[in-house]
């Protein structure tokens, strides 16, 4: 997780509330949109609205929080794997992965993203992680020859960024396949 400022480290107590308030904003910013009232989010959180404003001064910092750590969750998630499955595999699954979010939180997803300032430091962050997690899992792939050599991460998160968005519109079958057409344009001839 990450803390509210990453180059002074929080007391474990001030974590642990920072990250709760993070995960309650997440559930509720995708259930409700992002315009719940912060003092629900508090009390869904169990913490005062004190604690609250004491990490989130305003609404759109907690948008930055939610949208980045949805974003280092997902960059994570390609390191994991990475350690987990053959590289070529690893990749199948975090495209899939990365497919199955932009279906299931299109809606947050965008918000979020539109309420972060395409210019801010946050996007920044987040653009860079999320490109490096997918150039890694790219290079790994290619260097276990499962992936051409011309395929770069970039192409990976747009190829699954438009998969996701034509699959929220598609049954989970015609989304299967098209997943499958594009990990087939992506292997070795």
């Amino acid at each position: 997780m990450v803390t509210a400022d990453p180059d002074r480290p929080m007391r474990a107590d001030a974590r642990r509330n920072y990250e709760r308030i993070v995960a309650v904003a997440k559930k509720a910013f995708t259930a409700d949109g992002v315009d719940v009232p912060a003092d629900d989010i508090a009390k869904r959180a169990r913490v005062g609205a004190g604690t609250l404003y004491r990490h989130f001064p305003t609404r759109d910092k907690l948008i930055e929080a939610v949208y980045r750590d949805e974003i280092d969750g997902m960059a994570q998630q390609a390191f994991d794997l990475l350690d987990r499955l053959p590289p070529g595999e690893a990749l199948e699954a975090w495209l899939a992965t990365h497919v199955a979010y932009v279906v299931e939180k299109h809606g947050l997803a965008m918000t979020l993203k539109a309420s972060v300032d395409a210019g801010s430091e946050v996007f920044a962050w987040c653009q860079s992680r999320l490109r490096s997690a997918s150039d890694a899992i790219v290079k790994a792939a290619q260097e276990a020859g499962a992936v051409r050599a011309d395929v770069t991460g970039i192409d990976v998160l747009r190829l699954g960024h438009g998969v996701g968005s034509a699959a929220s519109k598609a049954s989970p079958e015609d989304t299967e396949r098209l997943l499958k057409i594009v990990l087939d344009g992506l292997r070795m001839p």
